[in-house]
């Protein structure tokens, strides 16, 4: 294999604050080809190769990654699957056994009713090329009708599987390349949690909740009660209750008329910082999503966690860049969050994010590590 190149995707207009983590962390890399949502980075010649399929590249604002193998133009959908396959390099890769098709985004996240993800369009292409894949895996062995021989399109992937990544930059521009799947986010096609906004959802915050669940995989129990700072009108309280938890919205904004007729919500119509002592003495988790400035954000939830007589086990926390100036704040804002107590935080641009982050806090892995003991005793 020739090409000694990575790419990442991320939200349209963050690439430039993607360039700079990238090569803060590793600065022997070389910006390549960009474009708004898509970047490329050239790697060292004597980079390890066989470390690059699983490379953790540490990165708060990539979405997905992988090894570039080349690119394709051409204005002929039908030959640019053609070509793509007859491209690439099959005996020098593991088993492909699924292939990932998507857009860069061309716009921000919910403008032009925009939304990442699969769509019929690239679901499409996916199946097209994974037939081909699937045909070239049958002629080589027409014994072998198991599905070690398949390719799936657009699917999720098992930990560890190989992925074949096609990404469309234009219409008649695609980039292909790999990975390996060895994260929860790496398995989705284009990094991307497969949801669209239901009918009944009253915000977009229902996509990002439901995404920022999927990701953070919090040890979040039934029934376990979960309190949302600046939660109206109630998108993100929405999906909290569908996952069976107990949700405490609190927003002296009004919440709409369906969360208030739950059995399972209750409204506090009072800032975070006004709620009285005991209104906390329940609450397990701490979900924010208020439309201020990171350090405001972090104000009102520092008023609750640092509390002698309250236990918060973890958090999921929007952190608004109003300006990508901010991004560079963003060790600041971890190193005030760590400061309380919290040890265990991870970030991430979700895909259903706009121009914030989404950070996931517990105060140590312990809690997850008590869960999964208590899934397996259960069964």
């Amino acid at each position: 294999m020739t090409s000694q190149y990575i790419y990442c995707s991320c939200q349209n207009g963050a690439q430039h604050v993607l360039k700079n983590e990238i090569l803060s962390v590793w600065p022997t890399f070389r910006t390549a080809f960009s474009r708004p949502g898509f970047v490329t980075f050239k790697v060292p010649a004597d980079f390890p190769a066989n470390s690059l399929p699983t490379l953790n590249l540490k990165s708060t604002f990539a979405r997905t990654s992988g090894i570039g193998l080349g690119k394709i133009t051409n204005d002929d959908q039908t030959e640019m699957v053609q070509q793509l396959v007859a491209e690439l390099p099959l005996e020098q890769l593991p088993t492909l056994k699924h292939v990932h098709v998507w857009q860069r985004d061309p716009v921000l996240p919910g403008n032009r009713d925009f939304e990442p993800g699969r769509n019929e369009l690239t679901d499409k292409i996916a199946s097209e090329i994974a037939a081909k894949l699937q045909a070239i895996n049958l002629s080589t062995d027409p014994s072998n009708t198991s599905t070690a021989a398949l390719a799936s399109a657009n699917r999720i992937a098992k930990a560890d599987e190989a992925i074949l990544d096609v990404i469309m930059v234009e219409p008649n521009q695609w980039w292909f390349g790999w990975h390996q799947a060895t994260t929860t986010v790496s398995r989705w096609p284009g990094g991307i949690y497969s949801i669209r906004l239901p009918e009944h959802a009253v915000s977009r915050a229902y996509l990002k909740m439901a995404e920022a669940l999927q990701w953070a995989r919090l040890p979040i129990a039934a029934q376990d009660v979960v309190a949302e700072i600046g939660s109206a009108p109630g998108g993100s309280c929405q999906i909290l209750l569908e996952n069976d938890f107990k949700v405490i919205g609190i927003d002296p904004a009004q919440m709409h008329t369906s969360l208030l007729e739950h059995p399972n919500f209750t409204h506090v119509r009072h800032k975070a910082a006004e709620m009285r002592r005991s209104g906390f003495s329940n609450i397990k988790w701490i979900m924010s999503d208020s439309n201020v400035v990171p350090n405001y954000t972090l104000d009102s939830v520092e008023h609750i966690v640092t509390r002698d007589d309250i236990n918060i086990r973890g958090m999921l926390l929007t952190l608004k860049l109003t300006n990508w100036e901010l991004a560079k704040e963003l060790p600041q804002y971890l190193d005030r969050i760590r400061s309380w107590g919290y040890q265990y935080i991870r970030t991430r641009q979700l895909a259903f994010n706009r121009r914030e982050i989404c950070v996931a806090v517990m105060k140590s892995r312990a809690i997850r590590r008590i869960k999964r003991r208590r899934k397996k005793q259960r069964s």
